[in-house]
């Protein structure tokens, strides 16, 4: 369909009339397909029960059903708007900043297709795997506006936000866009995924208000251990994360895997002697987040690095979120209440610097191969130049973008449950239903 459309929101995007990135088929690897579809598993269980449960165990009691139905929300509706549309105007060709609808609806996707991006696997599996991004990048946003924000509300907020922030971002990194073409690296998702989560979530968390009792009442987690079973699920399930993000069972997969492993083993470990030191106590929280941070840090990262960068990244990764958390969020006065800016969105931008830092002829591989490089390269000023308007550039977007759009959605029907509803509790008030 090369017709113009109006979309779901109701902005039109200029689409661009340029051949659309499609392969001839016969180009299908039947050990790539496999470990994709595995991938593609081990992403989707990331957000449905994987970050369902880390954020269920984060809030109090009263809201945990609420909390895991924005994770489950999250699947349902920006899989069907991705299959809709989410994927064609993301990586099917286009120009620099939006790609086209020649596969609106999965219009011309077979058996044996594949497209340019991928032409290992059915184009289908690739359309899913991106698929399963998305929606945890939308469910991530969650947990900067638990406790406090209508579901109805939120579920605007990620249809519209897909298309106006997501998917334009993953088109200019992934999908044939500018910020690719400068030759910016993101292997997995650190500007894509965790950045604009990041700074979407702290817009958020701005325009809602801290949540009521914040720095007055005990807002400490109902159940860590919910929270811990959330926190093994992502870990594995980060290996399909950065591990499938080489699009292929190769062995740059397997590094990939190896360095996000020890950057969640490395980011544990400083958050943990951070508190121990600073606090008397190592927390079980402390050493969840620090792992979680060096999962996120890493993921730009991991298939452009050797295994001991993993370590080194989730070091920093450590370090620089367990100072957002603490000191610069109590400094700029926000409430993300489960800081995701803080773990995310700062290390998302950190990784995607030290990505040009580490990058490293040893993995790096040419621009024919599935999200590889143009070519050997190590880190040098000009790439972390590149990277630093990658992160400007996606920052801007998003904040922007994010701010007008929950501005809109405010006006339309509100975007924070009144006091008593927040008094009772998400669960009764928004969805019926409460854990006894």
């Amino acid at each position: 369909m090369k017709n113009k459309v109006l979309l779901p929101i109701g902005v039109v995007f200029f689409i661009a009339a340029a051949r659309p990135a499609f392969a001839d088929a016969g180009t299908i690897n039947a050990a790539d397909t496999a470990w994709m579809i595995a991938a593609t598993g081990l992403v989707l269980m990331m957000t449905i029960p994987g970050l369902a449960l880390f954020y269920a165990g984060l809030v109090r009691k009263k809201n945990i059903l609420a909390t895991m139905a924005q994770s489950l929300g999250s699947v349902a509706i920006v899989s069907l708007l991705w299959a809709g549309a989410g994927y064609s105007l993301a990586f099917s060709g286009g120009n620099a900043w939006l790609g086209s609808l020649d596969r609106i609806l999965l219009a011309g996707i077979g058996m044996d297709s594949t497209n340019e991006l991928a032409k290992n696997i059915p184009e289908a599996l690739f359309m899913l795997y991106q698929m399963t991004f998305a929606v945890i990048t939308v469910a991530l946003i969650a947990g900067s506006v638990a406790d406090r924000m209508k579901f109805s509300a939120f579920l605007l907020f990620g249809a519209g936000w897909l298309f106006l922030v997501y998917v334009p971002v993953a088109h200019w990194v992934w999908g044939g866009g500018f910020l690719g073409a400068m030759g910016m690296l993101d292997f997995a998702g650190g500007t894509v995924v965790h950045l604009n989560a990041g700074v979407a979530g702290l817009v958020a968390a701005y325009l809602l208000g801290p949540r009521r009792g914040y720095g007055t009442e005990n807002l400490a987690p109902h159940d860590l251990s919910l929270a811990v079973i959330g926190t093994g699920l992502l870990w594995v399930g980060w290996f399909g994360f950065n591990g499938g993000s080489a699009l292929s069972a190769s062995p740059r997969a397997v590094m990939a895997i190896a360095s996000t492993h020890f950057a969640a083993c490395a980011g544990a470990c400083v958050w943990m002697a951070l508190e121990w030191w600073s606090r008397g106590k190592p927390s079980v929280l402390g050493m969840i987040s620090g792992a979680v941070a060096g999962l996120g840090t890493i993921t730009p990262a991991s298939g452009y690095i050797l295994p001991w960068h993993g370590a080194v990244i989730g070091v920093l990764a450590g370090l620089v979120c367990f100072w957002a958390c603490t000191v610069l969020k109590e400094r700029c006065r926000y409430d993300d209440s489960l800081d995701v800016f803080g773990i995310h969105g700062l290390g998302g931008a950190l990784g995607t610097m030290l990505a040009g830092v580490f990058a490293t002829a040893a993995i790096s591989v040419t621009a024919d191969t599935p999200n590889g490089l143009p070519g050997a390269l190590e880190g040098n000023w000009d790439q972390l130049r590149v990277q630093a308007i990658g992160i400007a550039v996606t920052a801007v977007w998003c904040g922007v973008v994010s701010w007008i759009l929950l501005k809109l959605i405010d006006a339309m029907v509100g975007l924070r449950v009144g006091l008593d509803e927040e008094r009772m509790g998400l669960d009764v008030t928004l969805h019926g239903e409460a854990i006894q």
